[in-house]
């Protein structure tokens, strides 16, 4: 049937009510008036769910676009009015200067002097995949026995680094050592739900539907399905999504935060089901990556999935972490990061020397972005090595993102070590249930996700 006879029988078959003065209300307006007002007074101030941190998307997505090389000194000058506006409450005035911010961001000119265009921007995976030279492919395999443990172990590595930082995302590494001096272990229960998890499951389920390598479009399919909301970068997307909008554009269509580290938090499930395949990992983290992100913003991704895909190996951390930096292109942006960072660690030999060069290096991202949490977690698993207590210390005491960096550094080493290297005090606040906000199935099982994990790796094997 053609659209339009749908729209024609709908029309033809109506029949005409008359309608009370109660029934003639417009009640869900006034609804919607709240909701849109509540949320942007969410989107000018709020705190973050797990820390409490403080936060700002309207004024980090002109930091944002700045960092992406523009002159934002037009939208600026509205952020004092727009903070007046939102003590008043004038939501009026507010709903009218945000759109105006956004205006001025999406629009605004170049800045010619910016390092941002002293880079190269890799805007495609045949692009990226000519700068790097990937080795030979090989038939490698892990024995079964030894998969499924690397496979379980990268999995709680990531509940337990996720657990640990959720508590302490967002505040600097002076205030966290004020607060709670050197962070050993968890500052409070730890919990599963957060978004470093969701959509990781997202990408599992696209590869068992699939049956094969996922295109971005198969993965963008399973968000639609299971991802009801997002924060930045990740809502932007899911937005251009709903309106038909589909990779690469989605990421990069009005998405001021197309370089944070929503993706790079996500790459370690491309690793583990491309296990000693970097390559692989790289292509898969690519796919999944452009769905939100773009240029540098991929290439977080495509880190972390080089790095957890070569901790599967024989090779120290430290080794696979050298080699990870290697398969990101020299002339990028988010290369400079990590050399910086590796520079660092050598030069001081001191964690919180090297550390803290890197936070006084970046601290003009916001501590969402990419760059700053690369460097901590290169900073960490390079004094940590191949010691999960270590890191975890290491990474927690960086600040920044926390629980999206201890968690993709938590599923390398568990990758590395296997399940005898995470010690209980860990791993025995969870379960096997996994609590999370996906449509339709709020708990998912731990057992499930490993079996899952383990059988897209024999599905990829001859891919």
């Amino acid at each position: 049937m053609k659209a339009w006879e749908y729209i024609y029988d709908l029309t033809k078959n109506a029949v005409p009510v008359v309608l009370s003065e109660d029934e003639q209300t417009w009640e869900a307006s006034n609804a919607a008036e709240k909701q849109v007002d509540n949320m942007l007074r969410v989107y000018w101030a709020s705190h973050v769910p797990g820390s409490h941190a403080p936060e700002s998307v309207v004024i980090a997505a002109v930091q944002s676009i700045e960092a992406l090389g523009c002159d934002v000194s037009a939208a600026e000058e509205l952020i004092p009015e727009g903070l007046d506006a939102l003590k008043r409450n004038d939501m009026k005035a507010l709903q009218r200067i945000t759109a105006r911010i956004f205006n001025i961001l999406f629009m605004c000119p170049s800045d010619t002097s910016s390092d941002y265009w002293k880079s190269k921007l890799y805007q495609s995976f045949n692009e990226y995949e000519k700068a790097i030279e990937f080795p030979e492919s090989t038939a490698e395999t892990l024995p079964n026995a030894v998969l499924y443990d690397k496979t379980k172990a990268a999995w709680l590595g990531r509940l337990c680094g996720g657990g640990l930082g959720t508590a302490l995302e967002g505040y600097t590494t002076a205030q966290l050592k004020k607060k709670f001096g050197e962070i050993r272990t968890y500052v409070r229960n730890p919990n599963t739900y957060n978004d470093d998890i969701t959509y990781e499951i997202a990408f599992l389920e696209a590869c068992c539907k699939v049956q094969g390598m996922p295109t971005s479009a198969d993965i963008a399919d399973q968000w639609l399905e299971l991802i009801p909301c997002g924060w930045s970068a990740e809502q932007v997307a899911l937005d251009n999504l709903r309106r038909g909008m589909y990779p690469p554009e989605s990421g990069l269509f009005r998405n001021p935060y197309r370089e944070w580290i929503g993706a790079q938090m996500r790459g370690a499930v491309c690793g583990q089901v491309a296990p000693l395949n970097p390559r692989k990992a790289a292509l898969l983290a690519w796919r999944d990556a452009e769905i939100s992100h773009h240029g540098n913003g991929i290439l977080g991704e495509v880190f972390n999935a080089v790095l957890v895909s070569l901790a599967y190996g024989e090779d120290p951390m430290r080794r696979c972490l050298e080699k990870a930096v290697s398969y990101i292109p020299k002339d990028s942006e988010y290369a400079s990061v990590l050399h910086f960072a590796l520079a660092q660690c050598m030069k001081k030999q001191d964690f919180y020397e090297a550390w803290a060069a890197c936070e006084e290096k970046y601290k003009r991202y916001n501590w969402i972005h990419a760059y700053p949490n690369a460097a901590a977690e290169v900073v960490a698993l390079y004094f940590g090595k191949d010691n999960f207590n270590d890191v975890m210390h290491y990474i927690a005491m960086c600040g920044q993102d926390v629980d999206c960096n201890a968690a993709q550094l938590g599923a390398a080493l568990g990758a590395k070590l296997g399940t005898k290297g995470i010690e209980d005090h860990w791993t025995d606040p969870f379960g096997d249930e996994i609590i999370t906000y996906l449509r339709g199935n709020k708990t998912v099982s731990l057992q499930e996700l490993i079996n899952k994990t383990v059988s897209v790796v024999k599905q990829l094997e001859d891919v």
